[in-house]
């Protein structure tokens, strides 16, 4: 379902980027709109899917989880089966913030946030005990520079 969005959308969808917590009295207000019109737009908004489960951005470093690993994953297993297999494995592991299949010489990449070195080891002896991949190199992030969910709307 294809949704078409207007200025208005727009500036409510930029708002809630920024802070979802925010009252609908202070997003109409930032918008130059009223509070129904904007719960009407958020409603629509949400129905339409564009607006999906909203959740809190915790600080990794603050609870404990000082090492970003991205882990570059090359296969020669492309059968359904074992995609189902891989899968399942990372679903199944709440380290993998994030999993993406490629086009180009790497067939995957994950973003796995651990507590250190130690612990992104236990991760990566779990996952190949598991499944079967040809080739694993991970990168161990120095710095983060840049972070955000936010869309350039």
């Amino acid at each position: 379902m294809s949704v078409r969005l207007d200025d208005m959308d727009r500036k409510i969808l930029t708002e809630l980027q920024t802070d979802a917590s925010q009252s609908l009295d202070e997003i109409a207000r930032k918008v130059g709109s009223s509070k129904t019109p904007v719960w009407n737009r958020i409603r629509k908004l949400r129905e339409g899917g564009v607006i999906g489960a909203q959740t809190v951005r915790l600080d990794p470093e603050a609870l404990g989880f000082e090492a970003c690993f991205f882990v570059l994953i090359r296969t020669s297993e492309h059968e359904a089966e074992w995609q189902r297999a891989f899968l399942q494995a990372l679903q199944e592991r709440p380290e993998v913030q994030e999993a993406h299949r490629l086009a180009g010489d790497i067939d995957y990449i994950l973003k796995v946030r651990v507590k250190n070195a130690r612990a992104y080891d236990a991760f990566y002896q779990a996952l190949i005990s598991e499944v079967r991949v040809y080739n694993v190199t991970a990168l161990l992030s120095m710095e983060e520079i840049k972070s955000t969910t936010a869309l350039p709307l």
